[in-house]
């Protein structure tokens, strides 16, 4: 569950310039900032009463050590769950909305239908409300630019851009102080094909060896997912023009040694005689074994360049911050905060202690 969709707000366009220029302050995301933010910028009557009511870490219980870690509440029998849908006001009724496979990141491994909940207007029978969630083997996790209560991490948007021409055009970098167009575009110049020996696009019969993989890697992060091969499958071989999957596979020996993913996020632009869609990639899920992460991503920004992506986003979870600077990523004015419902942790997770990208 996530409300990231939206673009990240955009960097300055010399990365290193910008970072250093602009340097996000150590403490500015720090699990004590945002909560002293948020407790001075409303007043006690507005304060989230929707979230009081949940079983997620309330901020007047931050730094609290006598609460233990763990589920916050426990599991409510089923014979306990209200067993009829709330009444809505009279124009509207309750419905399952029927989901075609375009809208395939709904449909994962062992979904449930009557989990695709809208709300409609009985007369023009016109979708007025929709809220889902999908299975997953990891405590509910979602995400929101905006502070609620409360994050167990904070991070951060970096840019790299591919199209750097495009992006000033449409506004979503600028020039950088002292640079020309043709410097810039030289900048960021890549080369024309991958480096790497064996690199080349995930295949099906490549679901047994990505698997273990990713398992073996987001094992060592402190929240991660449980990914089986049928969630490999499903996530990192979705429908084309959805996510890219790139792996390396050892020429001599045939074994899969690392591998890199990628999706999809186009967004409209508005009010630009020359351009309607601003195509960019994310960085989904990268595991290095062999090959240096610093080549390997090196060669996903390529791919997503022969791809005609204009821009790649990452954020500063897992090990990407060791690319980010040196493939020139500029940091980005967004923030990224991640919560667990109903599930404690003691202390707030460095980014990087983080193994979960939520779509």
């Amino acid at each position: 569950m996530t409300d990231n969709n939206s673009p990240p707000e955009s960097p300055n366009e010399n990365p290193d310039q910008n970072s250093e220029a602009n340097p996000l302050p150590k403490d500015d995301s720090s699990l004590e900032t945002i909560v002293q933010r948020f407790q001075d910028s409303i007043s006690l009557a507005k304060r989230q009463m929707f979230w009081e009511t949940q079983p997620v870490v309330q901020f007047k219980d931050v730094g609290d050590t006598s609460l233990p870690e763990g589920p916050i509440e426990p599991p409510t029998p089923l014979s306990e769950v209200k067993q009829e849908p709330y009444n809505l006001p009279s124009p509207y009724e309750w419905t399952t909305c029927e989901l075609g496979r375009d809208l395939w990141a709904l449909l994962p491994p062992g979904y449930y239908k009557n989990w695709h909940v809208g709300v409609r207007d009985k007369a023009s029978k016109k979708l007025v409300a929709f809220i889902t969630g999908v299975p997953a083997r990891i405590r509910a996790a979602y995400t929101a630019g905006v502070v609620l209560p409360t994050p167990i991490t904070t991070c951060q948007f970096w840019h790299r851009s591919l199209n750097p021409k495009k992006l000033m055009d449409v506004g979503f970098s600028r020039l950088g102080a002292r640079m020309t167009m043709s410097q810039t575009i030289q900048l960021y110049k890549l080369p024309d094909s991958p480096a790497t020996p064996g690199f080349r696009k995930m295949e099906l019969r490549d679901v047994p060896a990505v698997t273990s993989l990713l398992r073996n890697y987001l094992s060592q992060f402190v929240v991660s997912p449980d990914f089986d091969e049928n969630d490999v499958e499903h996530w990192l071989l979705p429908p084309e023009d959805v996510m890219d999957s790139y792996l390396v596979e050892s020429p001599e020996t045939h074994e899969v040694t690392d591998f890199c993913s990628f999706y999809t996020l186009p967004s409209s632009i508005l009010g630009n005689q020359n351009y309607s869609i601003l195509k960019a990639a994310y960085s989904y899920y990268n595991v290095s074994t062999k090959t240096p992460l610093l080549q390997l991503m090196n060669d996903a920004l390529i791919v997503a360049k022969q791809k005609d992506f204009d821009v790649f986003n990452a954020l500063d979870v897992m090990q990407n911050e060791s690319f980010l600077k040196e493939l020139k990523f500029g940091p980005g004015n967004g923030l990224l905060r991640y919560y667990l419902y109903n599930y404690r942790i003691r202390n707030a997770l460095r980014s990087f202690e983080l193994g979960l990208v939520l779509l």
